[in-house]
């Protein structure tokens, strides 16, 4: 039986092709304007091609060409279009953002390729943008074009990936089919969510600004998270630490787990921090927690933003603890600088929620062919 087809557009990197894949899935094919990322994707999917540039210079025609697929026999459009114009952390956010508009491009070409299925991924922001009126244009955009299409809110925590991250997903079909979510897997009453211990204890140790190249692993896998992300694995790519200044090393060393900027002397924070009331930036200079989750991975894992100390190391996160974060297989490389490969594990698709995704669509197929005839004929 063949494996189910997929594009990506925005596909970035490619981690909801990856969860895809995992799942079962055919990537052929993937767009993206960012070459850094195009490049990374090129090389972790080498049985699809890559169409690098604006989607406003790509043709549905031009994906069929690159797939050997005519319009209606694509299974699967998957695509998230870029999302900092909606992000909570983007204040000017709402539909005046020329960003937005990337969903005209994405509806474009749905309808120029008619697959059976498309799921799109994209930030909470979405739906309060412009008092809701993106939110709902997408809705009006995929329904007009005859797709039944439902959007929900999924904490990736809920599904093994170790962060508090949420993202509205849109799952819409034109066959018919019931639109499954996927089951949580982890939470109360289910396993337990998979913690920082889980994701990152076998890494090896690193100083600030130290970089020792391609690593071995400091131990033998402790979990089960790292047993399944260090398949096909011998080495530990993309691990080197930033190099931070020493203001911000006398700062760290204030900082225990779980703590934050408030942990700080007054005398050590920054100018604009000093008049912050304690109620105020909860995350920044946080240092993550053994035994808890990471907040949302972005595409800046600056200690200044977020809780991105390490637990135990006077340091910034790495690129490939920020990518366990996110729940990628070490065999997955990042191309490109530093910075760029930040940005790439921090706009990505949790794989491990990409392949949830992909195994809640298989299963609607399954319900479906196994419903009676007339009732498919009539849907």
């Amino acid at each position: 039986m063949s494996r189910p087809t997929v594009i990506d557009l925005f596909c970035g990197a490619g981690g909801l092709s990856e969860g895809l894949r995992q799942a079962g899935f055919d990537i052929r094919a993937g767009n993206d304007i960012d070459l850094h990322a195009g490049a990374t994707f090129a090389a972790t999917h080498p049985d699809a091609k890559f169409l690098p540039g604006s989607i406003y210079e790509l043709t549905p025609q031009d994906f069929l060409d690159a797939t050997g697929l005519e319009k209606g026999q694509l299974d699967c459009l998957a695509g998230g279009p870029p999302c900092q114009g909606y992000s909570v952390y983007n204040h000017q956010r709402g539909m005046h953002d020329e960003r937005s508009h990337l969903f005209k491009e994405y509806l474009r070409i749905v309808k120029g390729l008619m697959p059976k299925w498309l799921v799109m991924e994209n930030v909470t922001g979405i739906m309060s943008a412009g008092e809701g009126e993106a939110f709902q244009a997408v809705l009006a955009g995929i329904r007009g074009l005859g797709y039944k299409v439902e959007a929900k809110i999924l904490r990736a925590e809920d599904y093994g990936v170790p962060q508090e991250r949420r993202r509205v997903v849109f799952i819409g079909n034109r066959i018919g089919a019931p639109i499954i979510w996927p089951a949580k897997t982890h939470g109360d009453g289910l396993l337990p969510f998979t913690t920082i211990r889980d994701a990152l204890s076998d890494l090896p140790a690193l100083a600030n600004g130290e970089d020792k190249g391609i690593t071995t692993y400091r131990t033998s896998p402790a979990s089960d998270f790292q047993r399944e992300l260090r398949q096909g694995s011998k080495s530990v790519h993309n691990h080197s630490a930033s190099k931070l200044g020493a203001i911000n090393i006398a700062r760290m060393q204030h900082i225990p787990q779980g703590g934050s900027w408030r942990d700080v002397p007054h005398d050590l924070l920054p100018a604009g921090m000093k008049r912050a009331k304690r109620s105020d930036h909860t995350k920044r200079y946080g240092r993550m927690r053994w035994d808890g989750l990471s907040c949302t991975v972005l595409t800046k894992c600056d200690i200044h933003w977020g809780a991105y100390i390490h637990p135990e190391q006077d340091r910034s996160i790495t690129v490939r603890e920020a990518a366990r974060i996110q729940s990628f297989p070490d065999w997955f490389h990042f191309t490109g600088p530093r910075t760029e490969q930040f940005v790439q594990v921090g706009n990505a698709v949790p794989p491990m929620l990409g392949k949830c995704i992909g195994l809640a669509l298989l299963s609607a197929v399954e319900e479906q062919d196994h419903e009676p005839q007339l009732a498919v004929a009539t849907a």
